[in-house]
């Protein structure tokens, strides 16, 4: 049996749990010496994972922006990018910066969107069919035989739900901004759920830095603090 990735959950949230606000444009929580930080672990895994939904809404590129970290990567023997992969259960527009940059795209598709999502990708994605819903597991079965190691997950909510209520997660990375959203329609980094990290499976606190007006928290999620 191949080994599954090692898991780690990155997000950054407001003081009151939340990801983004309601208004058109993404809100900022932080800030450039943190953004530099997220440059670093991007460049130190083998793939990056978002949902579908932070595609449609946020359009990102998802890319290791130091020239100097994909040097390294290169000099390693590795591909510049890490493999971009995403999770849906409906179409995906082509034309997304998740898919015309970067290096390897995978695509986890339900079974019942799987032949459109295939299409619609084709030459741009390799797209999976991951059942109806996507077996999260069987995903990171499938990446470890594919040679991913570690896994950087940056969310949304939705997913970060998935992977922490199933026991998938191995660590997170918890940026915290100093200020609050207050809309309870704004998204959150997480949904209820039954998480296995509750009062009495507390986890463990790797590391506390704080980062200009950041705080970053450190958790290893599979271990008892």
């Amino acid at each position: 049996m191949t080994d599954r990735p090692y898991v780690l959950l990155s997000w950054a949230m407001s003081l009151d749990g939340y990801l983004d606000d309601t208004t058109p444009q993404r809100l900022m929580l932080s800030n450039a010496e943190d953004f530099d930080r997220v440059d670093e672990v991007r460049a130190g895994c083998d793939a990056i994972l978002i949902g579908a939904t932070t595609i449609r809404r946020d359009n990102p590129r998802l890319l290791v922006n130091s020239e100097d970290r994909r040097a390294a990567r290169v000099t390693r023997g590795l591909p510049a990018y890490p493999t971009k992969v995403t999770v849906t259960g409906s179409a995906l527009d082509p034309s997304y910066k998740f898919f015309n940059t970067g290096d390897e795209k995978l695509v986890y598709s339900t079974s019942s969107a799987f032949e459109k999502v295939r299409d619609d990708l084709q030459g741009l994605a390799i797209v999976v069919d991951g059942g109806n819903p996507v077996d999260f597991g069987a995903m990171l079965d499938d990446l470890g035989r594919r040679g991913i190691r570690r896994l950087m997950v940056e969310g949304g909510g939705t997913i970060h739900t998935q992977f922490l209520t199933q026991g998938l997660a191995d660590e997170i990375h918890l940026a915290i901004a100093p200020f609050f959203v207050g809309d309870a329609d704004a998204p959150r980094f997480v949904n209820p759920g039954e998480f296995p990290q509750n009062a009495s499976h507390r986890m463990s606190i790797e590391e506390v830095r704080q980062i200009g007006d950041i705080v970053l928290v450190r958790y290893l999620a599979k271990s008892a603090g």
